[in-house]
């Protein structure tokens, strides 16, 4: 684990979740707090965060859903031993695991692991992905989806193995990813919903927060967005998923 002075200790959910993390290089953000609230879980559930860095998404889940049990995939030992850390530090040592495993690894590894497939009733993830911004997403659509399809693969594999039959996958990705994202999940994933997110009421969606099911069957659909702020800062339904932890409605069972 990282010295001390290299980590800065963080609130998130109004103060009721307190992460350690390194002060330079990847820094969570809304992104996992989002990615949590879209989550449909229950007490009794058994879940898989993959690449969970410190644990803030699949903390900040177990925060609001008594009685599961997660354990979180981190392939970098140090933010592995981050997210151990914080779940005991937040009460939730005796729920929430953290294992050092990579995700393009072998059944056997996972297993070894204690993940075996077919073991989780739901998994979520926050893959990486190139910013917009920076990182243009290329006019050709055969080489726009093998990019694509390259990064994201072993994610969606890793998820289907791990799910039983009907669990769920709950993903955030960057919106001009949706076409892409959508094909590569077909393959094992049906009855999929898709929560656009926007900046303000007048941009367009900057990620979007997907949740599919392995083996079903409904059409996809498409859920009301959210938008993250007004004219007057930060949106109400924003603040509550944001610092209340309230859900997001599509991850109602």
């Amino acid at each position: 684990m990282p010295a001390e002075a290299d980590l800065s200790d963080d609130a998130v959910l109004g103060g009721r979740l307190r992460l350690l993390q390194p002060r330079r290089g990847h820094r969570f953000g809304h992104d996992a707090i989002l990615l949590a609230a879209a989550v449909a879980a229950k007490a009794g559930d058994r879940g898989v965060e993959l690449g969970a860095g410190v644990g803030a998404a699949g903390l900040a889940l177990a925060m609001r859903v008594s009685g599961l049990s997660l354990t979180l995939v981190e392939i970098d030992p140090a933010l592995s031993a981050l997210a151990s850390e914080n779940a005991k530090r937040n009460g939730l040592g005796d729920r929430v695991s953290a294992r050092c495993v990579d995700i393009a690894a072998a059944a056997a590894v996972f297993a070894a692991a204690g993940l075996a497939p077919a073991s989780a009733d739901f998994v979520l993830t926050n893959p990486p992905f190139n910013d917009p911004v920076r990182h243009n997403a290329s006019p050709d659509p055969d080489r726009r989806a093998a990019h694509v399809g390259g990064s994201l693969a072993p994610w969606l594999e890793a998820a289907a193995r791990l799910l039983r039959d009907l669990g769920s996958l709950t993903l955030i990705f960057r919106a001009d990813g949706f076409a892409d994202l959508v094909t590569l999940l077909q393959a094992d994933f049906g009855s999929i919903s898709v929560i656009p997110i926007y900046p303000r009421p007048e941009s367009p969606a900057i990620r979007i927060i997907v949740r599919a099911i392995k083996g079903g069957r409904a059409p996809l659909t498409l859920r009301p967005g959210l938008v993250l702020n007004d004219d007057r800062g930060p949106t109400a339904d924003a603040e509550a998923i944001l610092r209340d932890g309230v859900p997001l409605s599509s991850s109602d069972r």
